[in-house]
């Protein structure tokens, strides 16, 4: 066998620069065209797509230690918990139930229900600066007779979107994050107006500081009812007296509690107005679409003549 019979299958595989290029440049104007189709599709498209804007805000988690109740009740946990009583937990358990509880599908369905808010949550898909009014989709909500016009999967009625997708949109537009190292907390909400989601943010907050605020007065509120009824029960003096001694400390708990309007988190960084859109990236849309039209076209002109060709 000769050396080339050996080699001219690894020839016959080999791949032809100028024979691809040659392709390539007669097959150049359909590159430029859909390249250019999509370029100009992908400006369209980018064009097309509301601003949305972020507000956030950095909170850090309130001591535990105000007042100089720290002490006193760390002394009294070991009572307090054979009595059957929790005196409280560390800043930073507080903290990550805090997130917990603002990520929950119960917290912020309980949130847009207060605030009144489901319309401009779910229907919304633009802003007018001109008028600073959100804008509402037609095909969703009815503005004029403030009826709503989605259909439900199940029955196929029109009416409200149901708990569920109210949770899902927010959880779409809100964000809570922790920093690892320092323990602080990152807060965003983006949406179509500046102003609302500067406000929806500020709202936000306020809302889990009380959630939790009322929830630890709650706590307190029933361990002192707790205590008192274990009291009635008792005849030992030593075992009354430590009672008393827990009530008093709970009693000065509840009432740093109510006094704290930032009871879980304390704001260190305020929200402020964006002025600027955080989404879409416009730029990087139109040069991705316009890199897609040119590979897409490349490939389709190679497959094309190799599909064509009879060797």
């Amino acid at each position: 066998m000769t050396d080339s019979a050996l080699h001219s299958p690894y020839h016959d595989d080999e791949i032809d620069l100028r024979e691809l290029f040659g392709v390539l440049w007669a097959g150049k104007v359909w590159i430029v065209l859909i390249t250019a189709i999509f370029a100009v599709s992908s400006v369209f498209y980018a064009l097309s797509l509301p601003n949305l804007y972020k507000a956030s805000t950095v909170l850090a988690p309130a001591k535990s230690d105000q007042g100089g109740l720290s002490g006193s009740l760390a002394q009294l946990g070991g009572l307090a918990s054979l009595a059957g009583v929790t005196i409280g937990a560390s800043e930073s358990s507080e903290s990550q139930v805090a997130q917990e509880i603002m990520k929950s599908w119960s917290f912020i369905e309980d949130f847009i229900s207060k605030n009144d808010i489901a319309v401009k949550v779910f229907a919304a898909n633009g802003w007018s600066k001109k008028s600073n009014d959100v804008l509402i989709d037609d095909t969703l909500f009815d503005r004029q007779r403030s009826l709503w016009l989605l259909e439900a999967e199940d029955s196929g009625k029109l009416g409200p979107p149901n708990s569920w997708q109210l949770f899902k949109r927010f959880s779409e537009i809100s964000s809570v994050s922790e920093d690892k190292k320092t323990g602080f907390v990152t807060v965003s909400m983006e949406y179509y107006s500046p102003e609302i989601a500067k406000n929806w943010l500020d709202m936000y907050v306020v809302a889990i500081n009380k959630h939790m605020q009322d929830r630890q007065v709650g706590k307190v509120t029933n361990n002192i009812a707790y205590l008192e009824e274990q009291i009635k029960k008792t005849s030992i003096t030593e075992m009354r007296e430590v009672f008393y001694t827990i009530i008093e400390e709970q009693i000065k708990n509840k009432m740093v509690a109510e006094a704290s309007p930032e009871y879980t988190f304390l704001t260190i960084s305020p929200s402020m107005l964006p002025e600027q859109k955080s989404q879409p990236k416009r730029a990087l849309i139109c040069i991705l679409g316009t890199l897609l039209g040119g590979m897409l076209s490349v490939i389709w002109i190679l497959v094309r003549y190799y599909w064509r060709s009879p060797n």
